[in-house]
C-alpha cells in the first residue's frame, strides 16, 4: 500500500512538473523513444552526397568499366568526407594543345541545380589519344555553384589507385575537386597537375 502512494506521487510530481515547464516554455520537454524502439539516425548532413549515391551514379557513367569505382570512392570519403557536389564528364578524344587537355561535364548539385562546366588541365602523365578518358569529379565546400569556376592546384600525394581507378584532389579557396578516372585515363605524373574550370569553352588555360 505505502508502495503504490509513493508511485502514485512520483507520477503525479512528474506529471504536474511536464505541465508547468509547457506553461513556462511554450514547448514540452524532449521525450525518450517508446522502450524497444530505436533512435532514429542523424539526419543526413544538408547537401551532401552519400557515397551510395555517387557509387550509383559512377556505375552508370563509367558503365562495365566499374568494377573497382566503389573501392575508390569509399577512400575518398574516408579521407575528405561527402561531398556537396560532383561532375561527370569526359576529355574530349584528342583534344591535346600545347601539353593541355580540355573536357566538359556536368556539376551535379543537390538543392542548387545543375550547371554545364569545361575544364582545362595538363597532359603530363595522361595517355595521349586514350579513348574519350572519363572522368567524375567529387567537391568538397562548395559554397556556390558560381565557385567552381577557379583555377585549382593538385595536392601532394594525394594519387591513389585501385581496382583500375585512380584519384587524385586539387584544391582552390578551401574548395577541394576530387578527379576519379579509369585506369587508362590517369597516371601519377597527373598527380602535381592542376584544373582550371571554365563557364564556356576555351583554349586559354591560364
Amino acid at each position: 500500500m505505502i508502495v503504490s502512494l509513493r508511485v502514485a506521487a512520483i507520477v503525479t510530481a512528474v506529471v504536474v512538473s511536464t505541465s508547468i515547464m509547457a506553461q513556462t516554455t511554450g514547448t514540452l520537454p524532449p521525450q525518450p523513444p517508446p522502450y524497444g524502439v530505436a533512435p532514429s539516425p542523424p539526419p543526413q548532413a544538408t547537401g551532401q552526397f552519400s557515397s551510395n549515391e555517387l557509387i550509383d551514379a559512377g556505375h552508370r557513367f563509367f558503365g562495365s568499366v566499374s568494377q573497382g569505382l566503389a573501392m575508390v570512392v569509399e577512400k575518398a570519403v574516408s579521407q575528405w568526407g561527402l561531398p556537396n557536389g560532383y561532375i561527370l564528364g569526359q576529355e574530349a578524344s584528342g583534344a591535346f594543345v600545347g601539353g593541355l587537355r580540355y573536357g566538359d561535364g556536368t556539376l551535379y548539385t543537390r538543392n542548387a541545380g545543375d550547371l554545364r562546366v569545361f575544364w582545362q588541365g595538363p597532359s603530363i602523365g595522361f595517355d595521349a589519344g586514350a579513348d574519350g578518358a572519363r572522368t567524375m569529379m567529387l567537391v568538397y565546400n562548395l559554397p556556390q555553384v558560381g565557385a567552381i569556376f577557379d583555377r585549382f592546384g593538385g595536392i601532394n600525394g594525394s594519387a591513389y589507385f585501385i581496382g583500375g581507378f585512380g584519384m587524385t584532389a586539387l584544391t582552390a579557396n578551401n574548395i577541394a575537386v576530387v578527379p576519379i578516372r579509369s585506369g587508362i585515363g590517369l597516371r601519377l605524373g597527373a598527380n602535381l597537375g592542376y584544373l582550371k574550370f571554365t563557364d564556356s569553352p576555351t583554349w586559354n588555360p591560364f
